[in-house]
């Protein structure tokens, strides 16, 4: 499949570098946890470690410890370090593994993500760099070429979705997409590829072409084409998983 054309609409406005740097430690060290790399008791690597590691200064860490410390997933002990903590249970807001077990738990979140996604789209439009479109069109290549090679296109789905929510410049969208994972792709919970009609390779491109429109309406900076993308293509994925339950 041809790789996405990448043509040049004016640049948006420059955004505060320091606030992305600091987002993007947040999201490393919030994934590790959410992904079990780090888990509660765990100590966090050193300052200096954080920043050799993610080439950023030491007071970007410090920032992004803070807003850690904030949302609840570590605690610093003075003189000693910072560690994840245990995430209370049945406090804040949570969607788990035994919320996703059914086709129609799938669906319900899917609901969610129409209402969530389809603003960020919009917001990603009017805010988007073009660094970070950039790194949506390597998202879109790194999908058609698991295509190719007969992969379900997760990683590279999920990255897509993640990457349009910190074109919002607005870290909450971020940090739920990553909280989410990649569980909320639809095909890590129920096989619709292979159970398309159309048959798996079919299926997959035409999801495809979907975040083409998205990526191509952020583009071109255009908010009201890029929700409408947006929204149609998670209507879209959550009516393939209604059919089969008619």
């Amino acid at each position: 499949m041809n790789k996405i054309l990448r043509n040049t609409p004016a640049s948006p406005p420059p955004r505060n570098r320091r606030g992305g740097l600091v987002q993007e430690v947040v999201q490393h060290i919030a994934s590790q946890i959410q992904g079990g790399r780090l888990k509660p008791g765990d100590q966090l690597p050193t300052e200096s470690a954080i920043m050799v590691e993610l080439a950023v200064s030491r007071t970007v860490v410090r920032e992004a410890i803070s807003r850690l410390q904030a949302s609840g997933l570590v605690e610093t002990r003075h003189g000693v370090g910072t560690f994840v903590l245990q995430a209370p249970a049945n406090e804040n807001f949570s969607i788990g593994e035994q919320d996703m077990s059914t086709v129609e738990d799938v669906i319900n979140v899917l609901e969610l993500r129409i209402s969530l996604e389809t603003e960020a789209a919009g917001l990603a439009a009017q805010r988007a760099t073009p660094t970070q479109c950039d790194a949506m069109a390597q998202a879109l290549d790194s999908f058609a070429a698991a295509i190719s090679e007969q992969s379900d296109a997760v990683p590279s789905d999920f990255e897509f979705h993640l990457e349009v929510a910190k074109a919002t410049g607005n870290r909450h969208f971020a940090d739920l997409m990553t909280y989410l994972g990649k569980r909320i792709i639809p095909r890590t919970r129920v096989n619709t590829a292979d159970q398309a009609p159309e048959g798996r390779e079919a299926y997959l491109k035409r999801v495809h072409s979907e975040h083409e429109s998205i990526y191509n309406a952020i583009r071109n900076q255009d908010a009201e084409s890029a929700r409408a993308a947006m929204r149609t293509h998670l209507s879209n994925s959550r009516d393939r998983l209604r059919k089969p339950q008619k």
